[in-house]
């Protein structure tokens, strides 16, 4: 199997969490709640952390929302970030109120000299700033000179901006560079990995409801992290934020970047189907949750995909006329009935953890 050469980058450290630097890609996502509405947060940072979230960004529109911010870090057992617009001095609140990092896009934060007052600030307490340009938030002038939001105009303003940082002595940024276009969204992020070894945070920003906001992602973020670009990664949906980190986890492993569940191969069924293979599979992928397994599960319709189509399965489970089979890289292990092929699946998803020396499930 190929591997993907991933891009050099500097390791920033972000509290328990390290990206770039050859570390691992990380996930991220945002809560929607009102970081002031300390049980609903708290509930969802807790949610997103039992997903594999392992970075969590709060918005901080206010002061009350930097008191909230502090309650909060100090219970989490993930990282959080703070979102900063507009206002410079909500970041130097809440750069000293616990925060792993602070997001902060310098298109609106006030000028220059706020950015370097920020990063000084941040320097003295050894947290990283993300400096967040978005297509929608573009200098004038930049706009001006490249007839809109475009790719270089988005590298030309980041690179203007780890300027400013830079001058300051600080060097502990993650650079994200972000448009709802798809494509320039991918072109802006290559040209930016090919000038420097800043770590990058990829995401289509703006990308929309789950189905057609997770096409644009897995296009977008998928075709970055294929060229070996991206330190950390958000999925944005306009969906229950736990969404975005199954997309995410989704979206790593089948890269080959990370490995969280077993992998399911599944046919795409036609009229030899003889059961609802729908629910089967969404039943088999629930099930799958609970195990972090390094294998590769059929689930099958008829016996003309499986087992002889799926014999790269290292466990499969296909349906017949009047019986099921389970099978092993291609070799039928049992006949069962057809009420019992999810059953026979967990005796031995079992039975491989048991192998693997623990019991593959999450405690």
């Amino acid at each position: 199997m190929e591997t993907i050469l991933r891009r050099n980058t500097r390791a920033v450290k972000i509290g328990t969490v390290t990206i770039g630097g050859g570390h691992a890609v990380a996930i991220q996502s945002m809560t929607n709640t009102r970081t002031t509405s300390l049980t609903e947060t708290e509930s969802q940072i807790k949610e997103l952390a039992e997903a594999g979230c392992e970075l969590v960004r709060l918005a901080i529109p206010d002061r009350e929302s930097v008191d909230a911010f502090a309650k909060l870090a100090s219970k989490s057992s993930v990282p959080l970030i703070a979102d900063i617009h507009f206002d410079a001095e909500l970041a130097h609140m809440v750069l000293d109120s616990g925060a792993a990092k602070i997001r902060i896009n310098p298109g609106n934060i006030g000028g220059p000299r706020k950015l370097e007052s920020i990063a000084e600030h941040a320097g003295k307490l050894s947290i990283p700033i993300r400096i967040g340009v978005n297509a929608g938030s573009m200098e004038k002038s930049l706009l001006k000179k490249y007839g809109g939001a475009t790719a270089d105009a988005l590298v030309e303003s980041a690179l203007g901006y780890l300027e400013v940082l830079e001058s300051c002595g600080f060097f502990d940024t993650v650079v994200s560079l972000k448009a709802s276009d798809v494509y320039t969204t991918i072109r802006a992020c290559r040209i930016f990995a090919g000038k420097n070894n800043y770590p990058l945070h990829t995401g289509i920003t703006e990308a929309g409801p789950s189905y057609s906001g997770l096409i644009k992602g897995s296009i977008g973020v998928g075709a970055l992290l294929a060229d070996g670009i991206g330190d950390t990664v958000r999925i944005s949906l306009t969906a229950p934020p736990v969404e975005e980190v199954r997309a995410a986890q989704h979206i790593l492993q089948a890269l080959g970047l990370r490995h969280f569940h077993p992998d399911i191969i599944s046919c795409p069924t036609c009229g030899r189907c003889s059961i609802d293979l729908l629910s089967l599979v969404n039943e088999v992928e629930k099930l799958l949750r609970n195990y972090h397994l390094p294998l590769k599960i059929a689930v099958m319709g008829c016996m003309v995909n499986g087992p002889g189509e799926a014999r790269e399965a290292d466990i499969g489970i296909s349906a017949g006329q009047k019986h099921g089979i389970v099978f092993r890289h291609g070799e039928v292990i049992r006949t069962v009935d057809l009420n019992d092929l999810l059953p026979s699946l967990k005796e031995e998803l079992d039975l491989e953890a048991r192998y693997h020396g623990n019991s593959g499930q999450e405690e």
